[in-house]
C-alpha cells in the first residue's frame, strides 16, 4: 500500500509546474488500458447473485443442509472481492460462523474458510486461533500450514513462520513459492522475492486457473515497482487486466505509475474515477486525496478525505483501516491523541515492526520525540524495510539530534520516491 502526506502544502510555481512535467521517460500509453476503463459489461456480479439465490432457495427448502451456508459465504466473498462492499464480507462471516457452529468447529475446511474471512478483516489473532484448531484436526493439513504461514507473518511471528515454511518446503509448489516470496520481501530480500514469484507464475500458467494467474501478475507488478522496474510493473498490471478487465487493483497500479513515475496527476485521477465507480474500498479516496494535494487542489483533497472518513465510520470495517487512520489523525492537531490510541491498539493486536513504526510516529507527532526514538531503535530499525517506516525513522532520528544516522537513510529514501510518491520528494531532499 502507498501512504501519503496530509499536510497543506504551500505550492510554489516550480512545484505546480512539476505536476504537469515528468522528468522520467513515459512508459504508459492510454491505448494500452483505455479499453479497460470503459465500464465493460461484466456479467460477473449477475452470475454471483444468481449463484447466491440458488443456494439460498435450496437452504430454505432444506434448512438442515448446513453446507449451503458455506456456498452462500463463497458468493458473499465473491461480491466483496469484486465490489469492495464491506457488508458482503460481514455477511460471509455470518454464514461461515453458522456452518462452523453446526459442525462444532471441528471441520478443518470450514475453519480455514472463516479464518480467511478474518484475515480479510485484519482480525489476525482470531484467524490464528481457528487455524490452530484446524491443525489439530489434521484434515488437509498442508493447506492449514500454508495459512499458518500467512497469519504468523502478518502477526510478526517470524520464528513460527520459519517453522511452517520448513514443513511445506517445495520449490515446485505454487502455494509454497508465493509464501517464500512474501517472506523474503518482508525481510528485505526483494530480488529473491521477485525470483520466487516469477517461478510461481510459470507454474500457475499451466494450471488454467485464470484468477490465480491474474493475482500473480498484480503481485509481481507490485514487486517490480518496488525494485524500480517500472516498465515491467506496468506490463504486469496490463496482463492482469487482459485476464480480468474489472481488476480494480491493477487499474490502481497503473494510476500509480502514471502519477508517481510519469507525474501526470490528471490522467491518474481519470483512471481512478473509473475505479471508484466499480469498487467501494475506502482507500481509493485517500489516493485521490494525495494526488489532488500534489496538484495544489486542497479543497478537493479535503473532500476526498471526508469521503474516506465517512465511509470508515461504518463499524463493519473494524480495524481494517487503522493504519490509514493513524496517519491521518497524527497530522490533525485535534486528533493526535486518537492516533496514539489507535497505534497502541495496533501494536497490541499485531506487534509487527510496521505497527511499532505507527506507534513511534504517533508519539513523535504528539511531541514525545524521545519516546518515539526509543520505540524506533528497539522495534523498527533493521526490522522493516518499508519506505514509509524508513522516512518516519529519518524524521525521528533528525529531531533527536542523530543527523548522521538520518542522512544515511537519505540515499535509500531518494531511491524510494516512486514508492512513497512525489509529495515526499522535497522533504526527503531536505533531510
Amino acid at each position: 500500500m502507498k501512504y501519503f502526506q496530509l499536510i497543506l502544502l504551500f505550492v510554489t510555481f516550480s512545484i505546480a509546474t512539476s505536476c504537469n512535467t515528468s522528468t522520467n521517460k513515459q512508459i504508459t500509453n492510454t491505448k494500452d488500458y483505455e479499453q479497460f476503463l470503459l465500464g465493460s459489461e461484466s456479467t460477473s456480479l449477475e452470475n454471483i447473485q444468481t449463484d447466491f439465490n440458488f443456494w439460498k432457495q435450496k437452504l430454505e427448502k432444506t434448512p438442515g443442509q448446513y453446507p449451503y451456508y458455506a456456498k452462500l459465504a463463497a458468493a458473499n466473498n465473491a461480491v466483496f472481492k469484486l465490489t469492495g462492499e464491506i457488508e458482503s464480507l460481514k455477511q460471509a462471516e455470518e454464514n461461515l460462523v453458522l456452518v462452523n457452529e453446526r459442525t462444532n468447529y471441528n471441520n478443518a475446511g470450514y475453519l480455514r474458510s472463516l479464518s480467511r474471512n478474518y484475515i480479510s478483516q485484519h482480525r489476525f489473532k482470531e484467524a490464528l486461533e481457528l487455524l490452530k484448531k484446524a491443525e489439530v484436526n489434521g484434515e488437509n493439513l498442508q493447506q492449514t500450514q500454508f495459512m499458518l504461514i500467512d497469519v504468523n507473518l502478518e502477526l510478526g511471528n517470524l520464528e513460527e513462520t520459519d517453522k511452517y515454511l520448513s514443513k511445506v518446503k517445495n520449490f515446485k509448489s505454487f502455494d509454497y513459492l508465493i509464501r517464500i516470496s512474501k517472506y523474503n520481501d518482508h525481510i528485505g530480500n526483494l530480488d529473491k522475492a521477485i525470483e520466487y514469484l516469477e517461478a510461481s507464475l510459470e507454474i500457475v500458467k499451466s494450471s488454467n486457473n485464470k484468477s490465480l494467474v491474474q493475482w500473480n501478475y498484480t503481485n509481481l507488478a507490485d514487486y517490480y515497482g518496488h525494485a524500480g522496474r517500472i516498465k515491467d510493473s506496468y506490463s504486469g498490471y496490463l496482463k492482469a487486466l487482459e485476464l480480468n478487465p474489472n481488476d480494480s487493483y491493477a487499474k490502481k497500479g497503473i494510476a500509480w505509475v502514471v502519477y508517481s513515475y510519469e507525474r501526470n496527476p490528471a490522467e491518474a485521477l481519470r483512471i481512478l474515477e473509473t475505479v471508484t465507480e466499480e469498487n467501494k474500498a475506502p482507500d481509493y479516496h485517500l489516493l485521490k486525496a494525495e494526488i489532488l494535494d500534489f496538484m495544489g487542489k486542497s479543497e478537493e483533497k479535503d473532500r476526498q478525505v471526508d469521503k474516506y472518513l465517512a465511509q470508515v465510520s461504518n463499524t463493519n470495517y473494524g480495524v481494517m483501516y487503522h493504519k490509514y487512520d493513524v496517519l491521518l489523525y497524527a497530522d490533525d492537531a485535534s486528533k493526535k491523541a486518537k492516533a496514539l490510541e489507535i497505534a497502541t491498539q495496533e501494536v497490541s493486536e499485531r506487534p509487527t515492526a510496521q505497527s511499532y513504526d505507527l506507534l513511534a510516529w504517533s508519539y513523535f507527532k504528539n511531541g514525545q520525540k524521545e519516546k518515539a526514538l526509543l520505540i524506533t531503535e528497539n522495534h523498527v530499525i533493521n526490522k522493516t524495510f518499508e519506505p514509509e517506516a524508513l522516512l518516519h525513522t529519518a524524521y525521528i532520528l533528525k529531531a533527536n539530534g542523530k543527523l548522521d544516522a538520518a542522512i544515511l537513510l537519505k540515499k535509500e529514501l531518494l531511491e524510494s520516491i516512486y514508492e512513497l510518491g512525489p509529495l515526499f520528494e522535497n522533504d526527503i531532499k531536505n533531510i
